[in-house]
C-alpha cells in the first residue's frame, strides 16, 4: 500500500491569522465561498446534512438492496429505476422540506454582495439569507436524465422566478448551486443516471454556466463545510475552479482526512485550514 499524501496544514495562530487575511479578501470581491453540507450543519436542522444521512433517508422510506445502502447517489439510482423519477423528486423534497434557518455568517457573506457565492447542498438556507433584496438571482444544475431537458442549468431570480440566461449578467451575486437546490423548483441532480451526462462533458466545461466561468477568474476559493471523500464531490470541486486563480483554501479537520482527500488537497494546491468550522465563522464575522 502506497505512503498516506503528506501535506501541511497550517494549525493555530497561523490558520487564524491566513484565514483573517482572506476574510479581508472576500470584502474585496476576490475570494469565492465554496459552501458545502458541513456548513448549513451549523443551524443544526432538520434535514439531512451530509450525503450519507441523506442516503440513510432514503433507506427510511424505500427497501434498498446491499449495494445502494449508505451511497446517497445510488439509492436515489434504485428508486429512480424501480419506481419513478417524480418518486425521487417527491422524496427529495420531503428530506428538505423543514426550511434551515441562516445562520450568521450566511447573513453576513449576503450583506457582502459577493460577485458569486458556490453551494453544494439542496438546502435553501443561503437563498433565505440573500431574500428580496435586488441584485442577485440564481444558477442551479438540473438533472437531464429521461426528461428530455436540453440544458444543463436553470436561472432564477430573486423572486424565485425562472428567467432567461442574460439576466445573470446583471446580477451583482450569483448563488451557483452545482446540485440543484428544493427552492425555488426542487430542481436535484441525485440518482447516478443525473450525473452521467454531466460526468462525460464536465471536463470540457458543457455544463458549468457561462456567468461562473466569467466569474472564477482571477478569484480564489475558500470551501467551507465541504468534504471531498467521494469522487463525485471532488470531480465539482476541481471542474468548478478550473481557470481561477492558482491557490485556494479548506477549512478542514486533518484528523479526519482520508488518504483521497489529502491527495486531492495536494493536487488541487489547496492550502488546508485546522480550524474548526465554528472558530473559522468567528473570524470570517470579525474581520
Amino acid at each position: 500500500m502506497s505512503a498516506m499524501p503528506q501535506i501541511n496544514c497550517l494549525k493555530g495562530t497561523d490558520a487564524e491569522a491566513l484565514l483573517a487575511n482572506v476574510a479581508t479578501r472576500l470584502h474585496a470581491g476576490s475570494i469565492v465561498p465554496y459552501l458545502g453540507p458541513g456548513f448549513a450543519e451549523l443551524s443544526k436542522p432538520d434535514v439531512p446534512v451530509t450525503p450519507d444521512a441523506l442516503a440513510i433517508f432514503f433507506g427510511t422510506k424505500v427497501a434498498l438492496p446491499r449495494r445502494a445502502r449508505g451511497n446517497a447517489w445510488a439509492a436515489a439510482q434504485h428508486i429512480e429505476s424501480n419506481k419513478h423519477r417524480s418518486t425521487v423528486t417527491g422524496l427529495m423534497a420531503q428530506a428538505f422540506a423543514a426550511p434551515v434557518e441562516p445562520t450568521a455568517l450566511h447573513r453576513h457573506l449576503a450583506a457582502l454582495r459577493l460577485p458569486m457565492i458556490v453551494d453544494s447542498w439542496y438546502d435553501g438556507a443561503m437563498r433565505a439569507a440573500l431574500g428580496k433584496r435586488e441584485g442577485w438571482g440564481e444558477v442551479q444544475g438540473i438533472t437531464r436524465a429521461g426528461i428530455g431537458e436540453v440544458r444543463w442549468y436553470r436561472f432564477y431570480d430573486a423572486d424565485g422566478v425562472e428567467v432567461e440566461s442574460p439576466a445573470a449578467g446583471a446580477w451583482t451575486t450569483v448563488l451557483y448551486k452545482p446540485h440543484g437546490g428544493v427552492l425555488p423548483a426542487r430542481n436535484f441532480l441525485i440518482s447516478d443516471a443525473d450525473y452521467v451526462e454531466v460526468l462525460t462533458e464536465i471536463d470540457i466545461q458543457t455544463p458549468i454556466p457561462e456567468i461562473v466561468k466569467q466569474r472564477r477568474l482571477g478569484r480564489s476559493f475558500l470551501f467551507i463545510g465541504c468534504r471531498f471523500d467521494d469522487q463525485l464531490l471532488r470531480i465539482y470541486a476541481r471542474q468548478i475552479t478550473k481557470r481561477s486563480a492558482d491557490v485556494h483554501y479548506a477549512i478542514v479537520e486533518p484528523d479526519a482526512l482520508s488518504r483521497n482527500e489529502l491527495r486531492f488537497l495536494l493536487d488541487q494546491g489547496l492550502t488546508p485550514l485546522a480550524i474548526a468550522i465554528p472558530r473559522a465563522v468567528e473570524i470570517l464575522l470579525a474581520n
